[in-house]
């Protein structure tokens, strides 16, 4: 950078640092929900809010996500809450906390890697207050709460399956045969994967007749019961979809990561029109949830759910992004590694973090929408943000978890934590006492 740059970028930092100063609204604890979450009444008309994290294992991002939830469901009439899971967990989970018979599944929720992602005690608190919240209220008027994501291969052939034993066994006979094509590889996706690249015999054409099968008696099959049908026919998208993710993920990451995100917001936009005056709140990393078009990613050639939601809900939707400096972390050293807790680094001095942490709240959050534009016009100066993900390197921090990007452009607001700490994993098993529908025992 030349020396004419630097001390630009310097000017600009400087102001931008006032700025953010002046404009830091302090905010309450998370575990206070009610004062918390109150502060985000200004985002209530919206029909989507979008509540990122800058890791996937941070306790404050979960606790405030549930405070702002909380208060969104109970004062504003959000009736969804999508996250970024595997569909097949998160129906056992919608059918304990809305007084569901109990699931036929058969292992634990969330056992998959990373398993403190979801199967944590801050997760289980905001499912156990939606259970409650839940209770008063009549079918109809239930809070959801759904998977996103693209992940469950297996557990998805299962769940079709099953739901075509009950209502057709020819059909259910016919599926076996159409995914009976996968069956070498539920266990090993990633092995299809690398099968199909090196010119082995794919199922993409089973499973796309098998999905359209379903599809072509939904008349049929929803008349028995409009819920279960929804839920095998997602679950066959997941499988057609998850079939193709495996098969081009060695092709490179953009095109599976435009695919899987692309999948996210097809399934956000089904849960949209299958529920009457939806209103949905998603939890997923600022990756996914910020405007991609504002980022390195997008600048390369990845889109995600927050650009496509930007796009199609304009100003009836908010993207608030999540950020920390320091403290510990849920993380693994390597993909499918056990879990551990990490030190977070300090943030870079070249980074959106640092200007925030220089600010001097423990707890903030920076609104530049229209009631800030002079913050608004500093942040489109592009500079680096932090994203971790289930897998931390602190050792090559730049290189592994920073990217450029232009903080206005990519949420509208952004929740800060100057320290945070890790989340807490949950023990397996069902604790004495707990109903049959309890989503994370055995």
């Amino acid at each position: 950078m030349s020396g004419t740059g630097f001390l630009r970028r310097d000017r600009v930092g400087h102001a931008l640092s006032r700025v953010l100063k002046d404009a830091a609204e302090d905010l309450p604890p998370p575990e206070h929900a009610e004062a918390f979450g109150a502060i985000f009444d200004r985002f209530g008309t919206a029909r989507l809010v979008l509540l990122g994290e800058a890791t996937h294992g941070t306790s404050e991002f979960y606790r405030a996500r549930a405070a702002i939830s909380r208060h969104l469901i109970r004062h504003h009439g959000f009736n969804i809450v999508a996250v970024e899971a595997d569909w097949p967990d998160a129906t056992r989970i919608d059918r304990h906390v809305r007084h569901g018979a109990a699931d036929p599944g058969r292992s634990e929720v969330f056992a998959r890697f990373p398993g403190w992602m979801w199967r944590n005690e801050e997760v289980l608190e905001f499912v156990d207050w939606l259970r409650a919240e839940n209770e008063h209220r009549t079918r109809s008027a239930q809070v959801e709460f759904r998977g996103l994501d693209i992940y469950s291969l297996s557990a998805s052939i299962a769940a079709v399956l099953d739901y075509l034993d009950r209502v057709d066994p020819k059909g259910a006979r016919q599926a076996r045969n159409r995914y009976g094509c996968l069956t070498p590889w539920q266990e090993s996706p990633s092995a299809y994967g690398h099968y199909a690249v090196m010119g082995g015999d794919t199922c993409e054409g089973q499973v796309h007749d098998q999905l359209m099968t379903l599809l072509h008696r939904r008349l049929d099959y929803a008349a028995r019961d409009g819920d279960s049908f929804f839920n095998a026919a997602q679950n066959a998208r997941i499988v057609r979809t998850a079939e193709e993710y495996y098969r081009i993920m060695y092709r490179g990451s953009r095109e599976s990561w435009n695919l899987r995100d692309r999948h996210m917001f097809d399934t956000l936009q089904r849960l949209m029109a299958h529920r009457p005056r939806a209103k949905a709140i998603v939890w997923a990393h600022n990756s996914h949830i910020g405007n991609a078009a504002a980022t390195a990613m997008g600048w390369e050639g990845e889109f995600n759910i927050g650009e496509l939601c930007r796009t199609a809900y304009g100003v009836d939707m908010a993207a608030i992004g999540f950020g920390t400096d320091r403290g510990t972390v849920a993380a693994a050293s390597d993909w499918d590694s056990p879990m551990e807790i990490k030190q977070v680094r300090p943030a870079r001095a070249d980074s959106y973090e640092f200007l925030m942490r220089q600010c001097g709240h423990a707890r903030a959050l920076f609104d530049w929408r229209a009631r800030n534009v002079q913050l608004r016009d500093l942040l489109c100066e592009p500079r680096l943000e932090r994203a971790i993900g289930v897998v931390y390197r602190p050792d090559n921090e730049l290189l592994s978890h920073y990217f450029r990007a232009v903080m206005a452009e990519q949420f509208d607001a952004m929740v800060w934590f100057e320290t945070s700490r890790a989340v807490t994993p949950l023990a397996a098993g069902r604790p004495a006492g707990t109903p049959e529908t309890y989503p994370f025992g055995l």
